[in-house]
């Protein structure tokens, strides 16, 4: 999907309110389409029912201070991804299922953009991002309606306590929120000869050694995977890769087809390959299990 640009953005909105409304047997059916058949115009109805949807979300963001156009492709692009993974037969309905993924994609869009220092990644720093400045304003209101203006390490206690993190974390995201992005590139001081601050960094990158060693153990790693997998049968090995290793995982529905198998027995089939290559693994003792670990 391209970038949505202002001048397209008002008329995108309302082509999009005014999409139609599915019902639960209607979205099934081309959510099914979708999955089974790859069928795109049942996925394009699909994602222009719901780009309402996608697009209410998307305003909740505003006040973050990114462009409207771009939280809207950020919300999309999420709706994508709940279609891409949606499962039609968990009897739960597609708007309910891609709400989370649409929030996802425009809070992971947000924190990038807020700063050039990432921001956090975790669900509780992004639970922290959105929540602290709000939690914040609500104690400040209360200490001053009770006449007790609350200092600030007692405001990052209780906010702490109130969403459920660390001290040290809520402290990291008020410094964070409160500043401003600073140039690596600056000088440590007015000279013109002072070296900058990017100087004072530590290369943390692996050393020789250590690549070294992380490339024999891939290899050892490699070569046990493939001795499990030669003492599968070859329905399970087949099974198995269609499942988990190729590029786009098939279906157990797919799959029961061309086999002639149920969805439950392909399931079956493949918990048992599972079984066999870690009995197999297991074999190898701690050396695997470190690197695994």
């Amino acid at each position: 999907m391209g970038r949505i640009d202002s001048s397209y953005d008002n008329g995108f909105t309302r082509k999009s309110m005014k999409a139609e409304m599915l019902d639960a047997d209607t979205e099934h059916a081309l959510a099914v389409a979708w999955r089974d058949h790859r069928d795109e115009a049942a996925l394009h109805r699909l994602i222009s029912a719901y780009m309402r949807l996608a697009i209410s979300q998307a305003s909740k963001f505003k006040r973050y201070g990114a462009p409207m156009p771009d939280l809207i492709q950020e919300a999309a692009l999420g709706l994508m991804k709940a279609a891409e993974k949606f499962d039609p037969d968990r009897g739960v309905r597609f708007s309910t299922y891609a709400v989370w993924w649409i929030k996802a994609s425009v809070q992971d869009h947000v924190m990038r953009n807020w700063s050039l220092v990432r921001t956090g990644s975790t669900s509780a720093q992004k639970s922290l991002f959105f929540n602290m400045r709000r939690v914040q304003a609500r104690f400040e209101r209360e200490a001053l309606a009770a006449g007790a203006p609350i200092e600030n390490a007692d405001l990052m206690h209780k906010i702490s306590a109130e969403l459920g993190v660390p001290l040290r974390d809520v402290e990291a995201m008020n410094g964070r929120l409160s500043g401003s992005d600073f140039s690596l590139n600056a000088t440590q001081s007015s000279d013109e000869e002072g070296r900058e601050w990017i100087d004072t960094l530590v290369d943390d990158g692996a050393t020789t050694s250590e690549t070294v060693e992380d490339n024999h153990d891939q290899a050892q790693l490699k070569v046990w995977v493939k001795d499990a997998m030669s003492k599968l049968s070859d329905r399970e090995r087949y099974i198995l890769t269609a499942r988990k290793l190729a590029d786009e995982p098939r279906t157990l529905e797919s799959l029961g087809d061309e086999l002639k198998l149920s969805k439950e027995r392909v399931r079956q089939v493949e918990v048992a390959a599972f079984g066999k290559m870690r009995s197999t693994l297991e074999g190898h003792g701690e050396a695997l299990t470190e690197l695994l670990n």
